[in-house]
Parts: structure tokens; sequence; C-alpha cells
């Protein structure tokens, strides 16, 4: 091949700006197909971003002659199957995070499309994006000396009608735990790109609200293989006033500090604080697709594999059930 044609499952709210009209403005790279159940909401997607062929069942968007390759953005309920099926038909992959609703599940999905030879990526894009790349050459450069410990805290008060049945992400059976399976995927993965492996992790969840069926405050802590301790909390039932998004890493000779979810780093160094903003770009995915489509065409290395997302789902699943996450895959 020398483009990738891609078809698209789901295409919600989180695919109009973020991802879906990155796949045209990637050299290499045309959205050609998308699905929905709905056939109204799906006719009007594809006629809004001038997509070609729009379906409303998967099964016949992943077996079009015409599509190389799928990027399944649907609730992670659904992740499991669909991407089994494009396995199966030969097509590798691109799927959202979280990479499916737990560890077992991820394991089988990365089992299949090995044993077939299919390319998988999974979407923990902010691996792509400049601000996070400037920190991990700061880490790397040394300019905050030796690493030795670093935390996450988020803290989000609950907005209205959370519990509305209508908002999948609070509801396990559909994401996997709550707004922490959601949010925190991107947060603990990039404390493996930057940290690398770890050797022991435990956490605690709780339900203090009640406003829905999942967990609404995660803690945690991870032990780095290169000696950097983590903590993390997570409360997303917190006041209004309280409300925090900061990564902090503590070094030898300063702190790095930002939010995972904003556009600016924080050098503290010799009692001097330095603010570095980024531009927070118009399709935040767009980066990573970039380097997946050069990866389906033979140009350049898997940007997050499956086994890379396992890492976090490990870790997440042990935070909020408890479970022995030190899971081998050979």
């Amino acid at each position: 091949m020398d483009a990738i044609r891609w078809g698209m499952i789901g295409c919600g709210d989180v695919t109009e700006r973020k991802s879906g009209p990155a796949f045209n403005k990637v050299p290499q790279s045309k959205l050609i197909a998308v699905m929905r159940r709905d056939a109204v909401k799906v006719q009007e997607y594809a006629t809004r971003h001038q997509v070609p062929y729009y379906f409303t069942n998967a099964s016949e968007l992943i077996h079009h002659p015409e599509v190389d390759a799928i990027y399944i953005a649907t609730p992670p309920k659904y992740h499991e199957e669909y991407a089994i099926a494009c396995i199966q038909a030969g097509k590798p992959v691109y799927i959202e995070k979280p990479m499916a609703l737990n560890v077992a599940s991820c394991a089988l999905m990365a089992e299949i499309a090995d044993a077939n030879q299919i390319k998988m990526v999974i979407a923990h894009y902010r691996r792509a994006l400049p601000m996070f790349l400037y920190v991990k050459e700061l880490l790397e450069t040394g300019e905050i000396g030796k690493v030795d410990s670093c935390e996450i805290n988020m803290y989000k008060s609950a907005y209205p009608n959370i519990g509305d049945t209508s908002n999948w992400r609070v509801y396990p059976e559909f994401s996997g735990g709550g707004l922490f399976y959601d949010l925190a995927p991107h947060q603990i993965d990039l404390l493996f790109f930057y940290f690398g492996k770890a050797i022991s992790y435990k956490g605690a969840a709780a339900n203090r609200g009640n406003l829905y069926p999942a967990e609404d405050f995660v803690e945690g802590e991870i032990l780095f293989e290169n000696g950097v301790h983590f903590k993390g909390i997570w409360d997303f039932n917190a006041d209004k006033e309280s409300e925090k998004d900061v990564f902090t890493i503590h070094g030898s000779h300063g702190t790095i500090s930002f939010p995972v979810f904003g556009s600016e780093i924080t050098l503290m160094k010799n009692d001097e604080i330095k603010v570095i903003p980024f531009e927070p770009p118009m399709h935040i995915q767009q980066a990573m697709i970039e380097k997946i489509v050069a990866y389906f065409l033979g140009k350049g290395h898997n940007p997050c594999s499956a086994h890379d997302a396992i890492l976090s789902m490990q870790v997440m699943e042990s935070f909020v059930y408890g479970k022995d996450s030190l899971f081998s895959m050979k």
C-alpha cells in the first residue's frame, strides 16, 4: 500500500474534532467509511465530514474491499469483539483507550493479533504530542537531575446528571470502571512512557458519592524498576474549588509539573520558575495518526502497542479491583 484508507467504527462526539478530521489531514491517509448503529446520525456524520461510505453494521465496514485499516472509537465494551473481527479480516486496527474492559480481554486481543501478524495500535496519543515529548526530553537530558518520585493529583467535581444512563463512562459494564477508566489511561501510560518497567503497584477505590455504579475515588502507588516512586489520587466527586489536574515529577535538582489535560509545563529549578506554554492542537490525535500511518505503511515503529497499553490496564485493574496485576505475557 502507498496510502491508508480508513474505516471508523463509532462516530460519536469524541471523533468530531479530536480524531475524525485528522485522518484526512495526515499524508497518505483518508477516512472513507464510518459506522454507527443509528442510521440517521451516521448519515449526518458522513455528510458533515464528506465520508463516501457509511454503514449501520460493523461487519459491512470491516469487510469493505476499499477499507485498508480500521479505527475503533466505540465504548470499551465493544473493543474486543470489533478488534478480533478486524484481525480475522486481515486488517490492521487502531483502538481507543482504554484498550478493553479488563486485562484478560486485552491479553486475548494482543495474542490473536500477534498470532495473525496483524498490526494493532492503542490510542495513548499523548505519547506523540510535543508537550509530553518535551517532558521526556527534559528527563532524558537530566534537566532536574535524578528523578526519585512523582505524583498525580486529579480532582474533578461531579457534573449535573453524571449518573444519567446515557453516560456510559460511569457504568463498568460499558467502560470497565468509572471516570478513572476514561481519563487515567493517558496519565498512567505516561508514567510507563517516562519511567519504564514497574516492579510493584497497589491501590484502592471507593464510591463515595453514590451518584453512579462505578468508583469515584481512586488512590494508588507504583514502584518502578529504576527506583522512581509514584503516588496518585483521583477524586471525581470533589468540590469545585478543589479542582486540579497536576502531574509532578521531583528530581534532585528541580521539579517538572504539568496538567495531562492542559497545555503548559512548569519547570522549577535553582529557585527559578519557568512556564513553557504549548499550543493545543486542533485535532489532538493527528500527531499519533501520522505515526500510525507510517507504521501501517512499514515506514515506522508502533507508537503504542497492545503490550504497552496492557501495562496501564494492569495498574488500573489493580487499583480499582484489587486484582493481582503482575500479569506476564508470553
